[in-house]
């Protein structure tokens, strides 16, 4: 069948994963090869693909198509997060659209409206990843509230429970007002804000006096339980033992003492708000304060908030000071830049909230999980991040893990009695009856005295059993399939969550299988534009990843993602990548059509250029492969690319078949056709991972082909030794061949007129590639010569003298007169430069590198002239 003019992306890609997926080429079962594993970092079952998604599932496919191509029984699992904020906060949004309130709903219809949200929008993002040709194991998808899965997650709750890991505790939290739920701190991301600092006046009771506070959020006051002075401040000595009064509520509050204060810092005295401060709630725990909550869940103030009842809090906040202020309480206001709490998930300001939650105990935990990254046992690449890691680990907090949110895992703690003790943790309601009436002394109790738990599970608590939890590990501690493909390999995510997701799951690593989860993790950059911006839709700067797969190829798109992305490092996009991913696909293809178009002649022989071409080239294959297997077990995919993309473009397209291609309407060799041929399927198998779709269609078009023999099950070639003395005479050889063609270029020479070229052999070079010269140069003749050539133009490579006789072809004065003008130019240059290089003051004054170019500069100009001055004596 006849290759078409223009390599058609879409009709390529369509065909070729319809036929991998009806091959089961990208399912793994248990067998007796050493398996390579990769669990997906799952998306949020209601996303859509983004840039960062694209880059990361990209690099997911380069590594496991490599690893099925060298014979691992690889295996990539791929799945979604239910992401309880996020997707109870879309349906929400849409019950809202429908006039329906969450609050109206009981738990088990949300349920039922979330789970037909799921249902319809979810899976979108593993259909687009298929565009992008991950070939993911699709037959294991898992999704975290599959019930095996849920199953997983309260096991392992109870039993974290039972060991004294997680308790109830009435702590400060961060509150997400919006979502109306608890955050853990790593879902907390500060940002630098400009607010104002509100300097207030405080009285002192029964006395004229005042005392002066500075706050950043004077709606706080309302909650103000005690003014607060360090015991060795002796400005405010005659405050001990004192009363002061908040304004507006006019609520008397003592005045105590305490070291915690720092004198030097705003006025010297604080004022406690024990319900809206974690510091606070310190200093109320330590002297007995009472506590306030000015706030309802959505941050609105309560009844605390007296006339401001209802109020939203920022409102609340801009009226309040317009009331001090006509108190004549405020003394002044200054701009002040302070780190402010905001929701990574919806973007809300955090509140401090003092509530009842539930905690996993993480210091002892972390620890094995700590010396498995310090120790090497798993591998942060870039290992700039392991400091960062250790960093977090050694401070870890107790995670908060329940949520007020009915999506997700509920809770499997039951209530039973009147006091907030009387509960018991069971996986299942039949055991928790058991478990009450034991706890109760009540064998009465049925499962209608029960109340579980509303609250669900934080959705990291159920990710971080991933790895796990996928192969049915947790359920079955012993099955061959957790086994066997546990621990993974390597894992692909962005550094990001590499508190939220990769400790935890190193931590629970280590608790449910005694081992790490995975033995390296590849965290990549941040997708930014070229005003280094992370590309988000919210910015409109993000391209549309589909759109870029239909006008550029999924191939161009992945060679366009991983030209520019380094481990750990950024990767500043720009939609010009994808287009030179493009051009390198065109490129390939244009080959494998120039190379299916040569008639093949039996009874031809190798010619002397092609053998030594197809020994060149298998040796400098060879060269590349062991430098793109480094740049793999090293984790640089770029490089790794980058490699690839030299070695095919430059030597095998621009090279190579240059070398062997048969001349203009004559046959090619059988034996140098089949050798081309096989030199091209070894290209294919290390593009393959690269650009799997227009490997694939090549390889099937080469005759012969049958299913069985499909590139994504080939084999990876094997590594053997290279003679780098021979790469050495092609790299010399190839500068003999560009300093002929640049003269042909200056000289309008056609390349269609043969030319003769003399050699002076200084540096006896070896005469193994003189055919290729004379082929690639349309030389007629080459011959080794003692002396100079008269009449010729002259170029050097190293140390060796070429002469290309013009006489006749050009115009003699006329050259004359040109190269005289070039030589008369270079040694102005060259007296300038060594001017300034005997110039005492400028060579001890400039930096190493400026001086080190004028040295550079000199030996270039005086090289030149010595050509220069060799040529006009040639012509003369």
């Amino acid at each position: 069948m006849a290759l078409e003019a223009k390599y058609n992306s879409q009709i390529v890609e369509n065909k070729w994963y319809s036929y991998w997926m009806e091959h089961n080429y990208f399912h793994s079962e248990v067998d007796e090869r050493e398996p390579y594993t990769i669990v997906i970092p799952p998306p949020n079952v209601t996303g859509v693909l983004h840039m960062g998604h694209m880059l990361n599932n990209t690099l997911q496919d380069v590594l496991i198509r490599r690893a099925r191509l060298k014979g691992y029984n690889a295996c990539w699992v791929p799945g979604t997060d239910h992401a309880s904020i996020a997707t109870e906060a879309k349906v929400v949004a849409k019950l809202k659209e429908d006039g329906i309130a969450k609050e109206d709903l009981s738990r088990e219809v949300f349920l039922e409206h979330a789970w037909d949200w799921t249902h319809k929008h979810g899976g979108i993002i593993l259909e687009q990843l298929k565009k992008l040709g991950a070939s993911c194991d699709w037959e294991r998808t898992k999704f975290t509230m599959d019930d095996d899965m849920s199953a997983s997650v309260i096991k392992v709750f109870v039993d974290l429970y039972k060991k004294g890991n997680i308790y109830r505790g009435y702590r400060m939290v961060n509150w997400d007002p919006q979502a109306k739920t608890t955050l853990s701190d790593e879902e907390v991301i500060y940002q630098e804000k400009q607010g104002n600092l509100y300097y207030l006046n405080y009285k002192i009771e029964d006395s004229d006096a005042f005392v002066t506070i500075a706050t950043t959020r004077p709606e706080t006051i309302l909650g103000d339980t005690a003014i607060c002075i360090n015991p060795a401040d002796e400005r405010f000595r005659h405050l001990k033992g004192k009363k002061a009064i908040v304004p507006v509520c006019n609520r008397v509050i003592p005045i105590i003492e305490d070291e915690y204060v720092d004198i030097e810092f705003g006025t010297g005295c604080l004022k406690v708000t024990p319900a809206h401060d974690e510091n606070d709630k310190m200093l109320g725990d330590k002297h007995g304060l009472e506590v306030i909550d000015i706030l309802n869940d959505d941050a609105t103030l309560n009844s605390f908030g007296l006339h401001y009842k209802g109020k939203d809090r920022f409102v609340a906040r801009k009226e309040i000071v317009k009331e001090l202020e006509s108190m004549g309480v405020l003394i002044k206001t200054e701009l002040h830049t302070n780190k402010v709490g905001t929701s990574e998930r919806t973007g809300a300001i955090i509140e401090p909230k003092l509530s009842d939650q539930w905690f996993l105990k993480m210091k002892e935990l972390a620890q094995p999980a700590l010396d498995a990254v310090l120790e090497k046992e798993v591998q942060l690449v870039p290992e700039k991040f392991v400091n960062t890691y250790r960093h977090w680990m050694e401070n870890v907090r107790d995670w908060n893990i329940s949520r007020q949110l009915w999506w997700g895992q509920q809770i499997p703690a039951y209530y039973f009695g009147d006091g907030k003790e009387d509960f018991v943790v069971a996986e299942t309601l039949e055991e928790a009856v058991l478990e009450a009436r034991k706890k109760s002394g009540n064998s009465n109790l049925e499962a209608v005295d029960l109340t579980q738990d509303p609250d669900a599970l934080d959705t990291w608590f159920s990710s971080w059993l991933w790895p796990i939890s996928v192969f049915g590990g947790i359920l079955e501690p012993d099955n061959k399939e957790v086994n066997y493909y546990y621990p993974t390999n390597d894992l692909v995510t962005a550094p990001e969550i590499l508190f939220f997701w990769v400790a935890r799951m190193i931590i629970a690593g280590y608790e449910y299988r005694n081992e790490k989860p995975f033995t390296n993790v590849y965290l990549t950059g941040i997708v930014r534009d070229k005003q280094r911006r992370k590309m988000s839709k919210s910015l409109g700067n993000s391209p549309d990843p589909i759109e870029l797969i239909e006008k550029y190829g999924a191939d161009g798109v992945r060679v366009g993602m991983l030209l520019s992305s380094p481990a750990g490092n950024d990767l500043m996009f720009d939609e010009d990548l994808c287009k030179q991913g493009s051009g390198f696909v065109t490129k390939i293809w244009n080959a494998y059509r120039l190379i299916d178009g040569w008639e093949v002649s039996e009874a031809k022989g190798e010619t002397d250029t092609a053998s030594v071409a197809i020994a060149w080239y298998r040796n400098t294959f060879q060269k590349s492969l062991a430098e793109i297997e480094n740049h793999f077990s090293k984790y640089r995919i770029s490089d790794a690319l980058m490699a690839t993309y030299k070695l095919v473009w430059d030597d095998f397209c621009s090279w190579f078949l240059e070398m062997v291609k048969p001349a203009y309407g004559e046959p090619i060799s059988a034996k140098t056709y089949a050798e081309v041929i096989s030199i091209l399927e070894d290209n294919l198998k290390i593009l393959h991972p690269f650009v799997p779709f227009i490997s694939e269609e090549i390889w099937q078009h080469i005759s012969g082909r049958n299913t069985n023999e499909a590139l994504i099950i080939s084999a990876w070639p094997e590594i053997t030794s290279y003679d780098e003395k021979l790469i050495a005479s092609f790299d010399f050889a190839s500068e003999v061949i560009a300093g002929i063609r640049t003269i042909r270029k200056e000289k309008n020479i056609s390349f269609k007129d043969s030319i003769d070229l003399s050699v002076i052999n200084n540096d006896r070079v070896s005469a193994d590639f003189d055919t290729v010269i004379c082929k690639l140069g349309n030389v007629s003749k080459l011959e080794y010569s003692s002396e100079a050539v008269e009449g010729a133009l002259t170029f050097r490579v190293k140390s060796n003298e070429y002469f290309i006789p013009i006489k006749g072809a050009i115009d003699i004065d006329e050259e004359i007169a040109k190269l005289s003008e070039e030589l008369n130019y270079t040694q102005g240059f060259l007296k300038s430069v060594q001017g300034k290089l005997r110039n005492e003051r400028f060579v001890s004054g400039a930096p190493e590198q400026v001086v080190a170019m004028e040295k550079q500069k000199e030996a270039d100009a005086i090289a030149k002239i010595e050509t220069l001055k060799a040529s006009l004596a040639n012509l003369k």
